[in-house]
């Protein structure tokens, strides 16, 4: 039997449809943002030669940074299911879930660290963002002053 769609599924779809999976000014913007007023450079927009496309990708210190929207990502906080075709979007979100950590482990496994941050993270906790993202950027340092030790 053929499903007949109707108004507001047609404007959910239309609504749907119209968000970019990357390039989302509230929330890639918002990081840029926080970088620069942080003095922190040496980073890449959506490095398409690094696996899952990070938001930020740090060449030198191996750091992919990707900036996880809480709808899509299933954030625990603020994330939500949609009251109309809940089974479908909770396989959704699951699948979204699923490959954000499969994308993840394959970096750490090809030598790139990862950091995650939520769109809501970055809204209320920008600071917090911005401490991450240096804590992240000081391990390489570390780790490269004890390699030269090594020699």
């Amino acid at each position: 039997m053929r499903r007949v769609k109707n108004s507001v599924n047609l404007a959910r779809s239309e609504n749907m449809r119209s968000i970019r999976s990357f390039g989302n000014r509230t929330t890639e913007l918002r990081l840029k943002a926080i970088l620069v007023q942080g003095g922190i450079s040496g980073w890449k927009l959506h490095d398409e030669d690094i696996l899952g496309i990070p938001d930020f990708f740090f060449q030198k210190e191996r750091l992919a940074v990707f900036v996880d929207g809480c709808f899509w990502h299933g954030c625990p906080k603020c994330g939500h299911i949609p009251k109309t075709n809940r089974a479908y979007w909770k396989a959704k979100i699951a699948r979204n879930v699923h490959r954000d950590a499969l994308i993840s482990r394959r970096l750490r496994a090809l030598g790139v660290r990862v950091l995650r941050l939520r769109e809501c993270d970055l809204r209320a906790r920008p600071t917090e963002c911005l401490r991450r993202i240096r804590r992240a950027l000081s391990r390489h340092k570390k780790a490269a002053v004890a390699t030269l030790n090594l020699l």
